[in-house]
């Protein structure tokens, strides 16, 4: 990716996922996570993409706002999920119309189950490849894949995903961010799977995605978004953190999560993570923390919670 290049002067760059708000109190406050990072100078900002296109024109709309009101590079998501070809044509030209020439493809989740059996669109496509190709055929478009440290739990096995994985660099992907994951050898794995099956594909930049856990409660939803249970070791620890009163001690919990995903940035930094990927919830504190904590210097004003 372009923006990784221009942001290589010693120091590895970090991005943000945002989500399309829901209403416009959602939306007050995505605006004030995304003025909080435009002062940290993200590589790039994604938004993501509602299962079965329910955030469709949100998405996009927001998307083409990012790239005309602020200093940021923003990359809109695109699935497969319900779409025919015609209609992801018609957003990718979308996107291109607000100025939009970074995407992130995914073939995505069934809507209203995750794991559910996957269906695809009578005129749709079948896999993520397909619409990796479908994206660069229309246009000079950077184009990202996701990828996955512990495996797409619909893969028949490691060596399938990754088989998966070098199939779409090979379509004309230039990078992949992974899925969400708390064991950095699980990422370590991933990146030398690929070097070893393809080393041309396996020498694009596989980014890392961190999740700051700021509460018990957003340990459902990190695991929902990883596809898989969290290691033992890290519950363990944010359950220490609890306490065994009647009630979460969520200072300690937070400081946990902080000092988790801090120690996992250090790794990966030190293991060559070309970029890392904070998933914000549309927050910007506890990445901000995270940040400050691996010496990335920010001293923006007050950060909104």
């Amino acid at each position: 990716m372009q923006s990784l290049r221009r942001h290589a002067d010693g120091a590895v760059p970090f991005s943000v996922e945002f989500s399309p708000p829901r209403d416009e109190a959602g939306e007050q406050r995505l605006w004030r996570a995304v003025r909080t990072f435009e002062r940290m100078h993200p590589a790039f900002v994604s938004m993501t993409y509602g299962a079965g296109g329910s955030t469709r024109e949100r998405t996009v709309r927001v998307t083409g706002e990012l790239a005309l009101q602020t200093t940021l590079l923003p990359v809109g998501h695109l699935t497969a999920v319900d779409h025919s070809v015609a209609e992801l044509r018609s957003i990718v030209g979308a996107y291109a119309d607000s100025g939009i020439s970074n995407i992130l493809v995914l073939r995505g989740d069934p809507p209203g189950d995750p794991l559910g059996e996957w269906h695809k669109h009578p005129e749709g496509v079948e896999y993520a490849e397909e619409l990796v190709r479908i994206v660069r055929d229309l246009g000079d478009f950077h184009v990202g894949v996701a990828s996955f440290p512990q495996g797409h739990h619909r893969s028949l096995d490691l060596d399938h995903d990754t088989a998966h994985l070098a199939a779409k660099l090979r379509a004309g992907a230039e990078y992949s961010i992974t899925q969400m994951f708390f064991d950095v050898d699980d990422y370590l794995r991933l990146r030398d799977r690929v070097a070893a099956l393809d080393p041309v594909e396996g020498a694009k930049p596989i980014i890392p995605e961190l999740m700051p856990i700021t509460s018990l409660r957003t340990v459902e939803r990190a695991e929902q978004l990883c596809g898989r249970p969290l290691p033992d070791r890290v519950i363990e620890r944010l359950h220490r953190a609890a306490g065994s009163g009647p009630e979460e001690d969520r200072a300690a919990v937070r400081a946990a999560g902080i000092e988790i995903a801090t120690e996992m940035g250090e790794r990966l930094i030190a293991e060559g993570a070309p970029c890392l990927h904070f998933i914000t919830l549309n927050f910007a504190k506890a990445t901000g923390e995270v940040l400050t904590n691996l010496g990335y210097g920010v001293t923006t004003a007050p950060i909104s919670a």
